[in-house]
C-alpha cells in the first residue's frame, strides 16, 4: 500500500479503537476537533484519503480502491474492529467499508450523511436561497473558469462552503478560514468518486447495508445544513437507526453546537467501548 498520512490519538493499545473518515471527496482531513472529544475513551485514527493532503497518488480513484485503503490501515494499526465515525462523504465510505467488511465494523456513527434519493434538488435550492443573486453569479464564473489563481480559488471555496452553517456570518468566516487551510482541494479526485458514485449508488444497496450494520449504528445531522435533514429521515426509518437532530447547526455541527457534539460522541463511543 501506498504511504498514507495518518495519525492517532490517545492510547493505541486500548481496543477498539475510533477511525474518523473525513469528507471531499478531494479534500484532506479536517476532522482534528472531534479526536481529542473521544480520545481519552478510545484511541482515535485519522488519515488523508490517498490523493489528498500528505497521501499522495496519481493513479485512478475508484470507490472500491478507498474501501480496500481502510481496510489495509487496520491492518497495519492492528484493529482487528473500529468504530467508524464518518462525516460527509465519509458516511458515504464508512457505508461501503460496512458493506464489503461488516465483520470488521464495532459501531458506526454517520453525521451529516450519507444522503441517498433525490436530496440535491432541495439542497441546491436551499444553497441558492442562503446566496444573494450576485454571490451565485459570481460562483457560476469562477466554477467555469478553465483555471483559477489562489485567490480566485479561495474566493470560489468560500462562495462554495459558507451556506453550509446556520449562521450566514460565522458562516462566511469558516468557509473562508477553510478555504485556505483545506488544500488543495484534489477536483480530479472528486470527479472520479463522483461518477463512481452514480455508476454504483448507495441507494442501490440499502437493503444490504440495513442487514449487515452493527447493532449499535446512528446517524446524526445538523437541523440547518442546507441539505435537506428529511433525506436523513427517510434513511433512518428505511435502516432502521435512530437519528439525533442537532439543533441550530448546519452541515458541521461541531463548529456551531460543540457541546452538544461532544456528549453526542461520548455518549455513542463510550456504549461501544462498553459493549
Amino acid at each position: 500500500m501506498e504511504a498514507l498520512r495518518w495519525e492517532a490519538l490517545g492510547d493505541t493499545a486500548r481496543r477498539p479503537a475510533v477511525v474518523l473518515l473525513h469528507g471531499g471527496p478531494g479534500l484532506p482531513d479536517y476532522l482534528g476537533e472531534l479526536a481529542p472529544m473521544v480520545a481519552d475513551i478510545a484511541p482515535v485514527y485519522r488519515y488523508d484519503q490517498r490523493g489528498t493532503g500528505g497521501s499522495p497518488w496519481s493513479g485512478t480513484h475508484s470507490l472500491a480502491r478507498h474501501v480496500d485503503d481502510l481496510a489495509e490501515l487496520l491492518d497495519a494499526w492492528d484493529v482487528p474492529k473500529a468504530v467508524l465515525i464518518g462525516h460527509s462523504y465519509g458516511t458515504d465510505l464508512a457505508s461501503r467499508f460496512c458493506l464489503r467488511h461488516s465483520d470488521r465494523v464495532a459501531a458506526m456513527l454517520l453525521m451529516c450523511g450519507p444522503f441517498v434519493g433525490d436530496w440535491r434538488t432541495g439542497y441546491r435550492a436551499e444553497r441558492r436561497r442562503r446566496m444573494s443573486a450576485a454571490q451565485q453569479e459570481r460562483l457560476d464564473a469562477l466554477a467555469e473558469l478553465p483555471q483559477r489563481t489562489e485567490e480566485q480559488e479561495v474566493e470560489l471555496l468560500t462562495l462554495s462552503w459558507f451556506t453550509d452553517h446556520a449562521d450566514p456570518g460565522r458562516g462566511w468566516h469558516w468557509a473562508a478560514q477553510d478555504a485556505r487551510r483545506r488544500r488543495p482541494v484534489n477536483w480530479s479526485m472528486n470527479r472520479q468518486l463522483g461518477r463512481d458514485g452514480r455508476a454504483d449508488p448507495l441507494d442501490a444497496h440499502l437493503t444490504d447495508l440495513r442487514a449487515c450494520l452493527p447493532a449499535r449504528t446512528e446517524l446524526l445531522g445538523g437541523t440547518e445544513d442546507p441539505r435537506p435533514i428529511a433525506a436523513l429521515e427517510a434513511l433512518a426509518l428505511r435502516l432502521a437507526l435512530p437519528l439525533t437532530r442537532i439543533e441550530g447547526a448546519g452541515h458541521e455541527p461541531w463548529l456551531e453546537r460543540p457541546d452538544v457534539v461532544r456528549a453526542q460522541l461520548r455518549r455513542f463511543v463510550g456504549g461501544a467501548v462498553a459493549g
